[in-house]
């Protein structure tokens, strides 16, 4: 009996989420959620930056290609140090993107479209140009404790020290000195990005009414950055002084890098799975009210037990979207990683995740190398099969649908503060995320269709004349229409409740079943350079002719040819979507 059980466990665990239970999926279920970095997509006023009316003037590209909502980058006011991640005025407008105004006809146009508007929310910490911190390192009665702020050391030169051995992401201390408090601060990314403090009360209840006030707007949703660093270790349980984190043993970091430090005390913090419940109940309350699910959308680099927890545990509410990086991680191995590889991690999370919620799917963000950089621009089809035809939530980085490539961006013009920190004109490279912010690529015109200006905040990449949404809209084949055709493919009731089988027939070759009832369809793709001959009726009743109904842009194979399902031969590189015919 035991083994019966555990054989049905791991065969529900692989299924769409809702399928067996006739429920009805919400709108974000089976999203295709398109995240806009705004400063690169569209410049409506020639300032060579990116901006509200832009992206406003291009939402008709998101209806073309399927799309169901708009993830923006951070859009509140902003010194713009960190590109928007550190906000002086949450309630504000930067002004290089646009007005409120602006950020109405948007909201209007998108209505229009029926495309869902979701903002990028980041709670962890604000700019040093907050009025709240300005009033914090002032010692303000009402804003004394909104900060993280320790008394540091003083060494036998009388210099002072931090208060402990904490590493910034973006490297060095973690602690900068105010010298009017006489303290110092905590800024878990850069010195202009000083940590709040929810330990306290009046913070929680502050960024809570943040959330409402855009929720108010009418935006259908939010994604919480960084969220796994919100919490730090209460101090009152080390005598009131923060500890030193342990060595990660990490052989290949310096002293000054962030994971020369295991950071058992500035990350996944257990307080903060409560306080995603306490802004749940502010997404859930709008959403009641308006009948319209506003979703919240969760950011936190951890391993796969503690990101899961974000879905929520017990009578806890958590996240409807705890981003999944595996498929991110996979291709952080560089070249080691394989068709297995692949398997893993997308039954892994399969598995991790909480039976009745879903999955979701992504291969880049603005953080990331470009996935044709990444890997080769022939395998940017058979990823985006995987993003959009996999169960569940499907997240696309503004450029991934025609396949764009890292831009080349020179130490004389790098902006990444994260690239700038490392003060290295030969290694800025190593760490910098201008590459992917590169401006979106639209035609082949000056700055690719981007901007008008003389010259734009990041250069445009090489490669733009050929790849863009324009040559890719007209050309008879392209990853624009590869793209296009599967989100058409992805309405269909296998892909959107349909269960999940896969395989990886050669250490080359991934293979995936959907099927609802009698439609049934499998996805393969070949990782390798090389061809490769495979048996597609390893799956269950699978067999005789299989018909193509997507293949990847260099494929022989169009729509409705015919291929065996007993002796598949795949090109290098080469994906398909085959339906089984009844």
């Amino acid at each position: 009996m035991f083994k019966l059980f555990v054989i049905y466990l791991s065969a529900v665990t692989v299924r769409g989420s809702d399928q067996n239970f006739n429920l009805k999926q919400d709108w974000w279920e089976t999203a295709v959620i398109y995240q806009i970095y705004v400063r690169s997509f569209m410049d409506s006023d020639g300032d060579g930056i990116g901006d509200i009316a832009g992206v406003t003037s291009r939402l008709d590209h998101l209806k073309e290609i399927g799309a169901d909502a708009a993830w923006l980058s951070p859009i509140f006011k902003s010194p713009m140090n960190d590109f928007g991640f550190d906000v002086a005025d949450y309630y504000t407008i930067e002004p290089h993107y646009g007005t409120i105004e602006d950020f109405d006809q948007l909201l209007k146009k998108a209505s229009e479209l029926n495309i869902k508007i979701i903002l990028d929310f980041v709670p962890n910490h604000t700019s040093n140009e907050s009025e709240w911190f300005i009033k914090s390192s002032n010692r303000d009665e009402y804003y004394n404790d909104w900060y993280i702020w320790a008394n540091g050391h003083i060494d036998c030169d009388g210099n002072k020290l931090p208060p402990n051995n904490w590493i910034s992401l973006f490297g060095n201390s973690s602690w900068s000195y105010m010298p009017n408090r006489d303290q110092f601060y905590l800024h878990q990314f850069g010195k202009a990005q000083p940590d709040l403090n929810f330990r306290s009360p009046v913070v929680v209840d502050e960024i809570k009414s943040i959330i409402k006030f855009w929720l108010e707007t009418g935006v259908a949703g939010m994604r919480i950055n960084a969220v796994n660093l919100i919490f730090e270790t209460d101090k009152d349980n080390f005598g009131g002084t923060y500890p030193d984190e342990p060595k990660s043993g990490n052989l290949h970091s310096s002293s000054n890098s962030y994971n020369y430090l295991d950071h058992i005390y500035t990350k996944d913090q257990d307080e903060t799975y409560e306080l995603v419940s306490q802004f749940r109940e502010v997404f859930d309350a709008i959403s009641i009210r308006d009948n319209l699910t506003r979703v919240m959308m969760t950011d936190a680099c951890t391993n796969i037990k503690n990101a899961v927890k974000y879905y929520g545990e017990g009578v806890q509410s958590g996240a409807h979207v705890p981003f999944n990086f595996a498929l991110i991680e996979v291709l952080d191995k560089g070249s080691d990683w394989d068709a297995r590889d692949i398997k893993y991690a997308i039954d892994r999370w399969m598995t991790y995740k909480p039976l009745m919620k879903q999955a979701n799917w992504m291969i880049g963000n603005q953080d990331k190398s470009r996935l044709a950089s990444r890997v080769r621009p022939d395998l940017v089809d058979a990823f985006n099969m995987l993003v959009l035809l996999l169960p569940g939530v499907a997240i696309t980085y503004m450029g991934e649908e025609i396949g764009m490539i890292n831009g080349a961006v020179p130490w004389s013009n790098t902006k990444d503060p994260l690239a700038c920190n490392t003060d290295d004109p030969v290694k800025y490279i190593e760490v910098s995320r201008d590459p992917a912010r590169t401006p979106f690529q639209w035609s082949s015109g000056k700055n690719a269709g981007f901007s008008t200006a003389h010259k734009t905040w990041l250069p445009v990449a090489n490669g733009y004349k050929n790849i863009n949404v324009d040559s890719q809209r007209s050309a008879a084949r392209s990853h624009y229409k590869v793209y296009r055709t599967l989100t058409k493919l992805r309405s269909r009731t296998a892909f959107r409740e349909g269960r999940y089988e896969s395989h990886a027939l050669h250490p080359d070759v991934f293979a995936f079943k959907r099927w609802y009832k009698h439609d049934t369809y499998i996805v393969v793709m070949n990782f390798g350079k090389t061809y490769r001959i495979v048996n597609l009726t390893a799956f269950d009743l699978i067999f005789g002719q299989l018909e193509v109904e997507a293949s990847s842009v260099l494929s022989s194979r169009t729509y409705s040819d015919n291929v065996p399902s007993d002796y598949l031969d795949l090109a290098a590189d080469e994906a398909l979507v085959l339906r089984m015919q009844v």
